[in-house]
């Protein structure tokens, strides 16, 4: 985990090939002291750290980033006003390749939605 105390993976369950992990975001993290003070908002970098992440833990793997597409940042995250995030994903292996397509969401709001593949270290 890059992101030390970033975030807390509250749980992850996987069924018929979707994964649903809840996720609360520290609003106390040094990151929000960078991004933006007295107005933090999640940095997009970080959400999507936290897919890769997810992914890691289902496939149980150590996997690293090769590509991603169709990156669509829909709202701002707000730790400090919505620190719960609901993170949604389709993930399938094709050749050694996990292809990952994910819903990132806060209460009925979509924050993110982006795909992503993701290859073994």
């Amino acid at each position: 985990m890059l992101l030390q105390d970033f975030y807390k993976i509250n749980s992850i369950q996987t069924e018929n090939g979707q994964t649903i992990a809840a996720v609360t975001i520290n609003k106390n993290h040094e990151v929000f002291k960078g991004h933006f003070p007295g107005n933090p908002v999640t940095p997009g970098v970080c959400i999507m750290q936290i897919v890769k992440d997810i992914t890691s833990k289902v496939v149980e793997k150590s996997l690293f980033m090769e590509s991603s597409s169709n990156v669509k940042f829909m709202e701002i995250i707000n730790p400090e006003v919505t620190p719960d995030l609901e993170f949604i994903l389709n993930i399938i292996e094709v050749e050694g390749v996990y292809k990952v397509k994910n819903v990132t969401k806060f209460n009925d709001t979509i924050a993110l939605k982006l795909s992503m593949n993701l290859k073994v270290v």
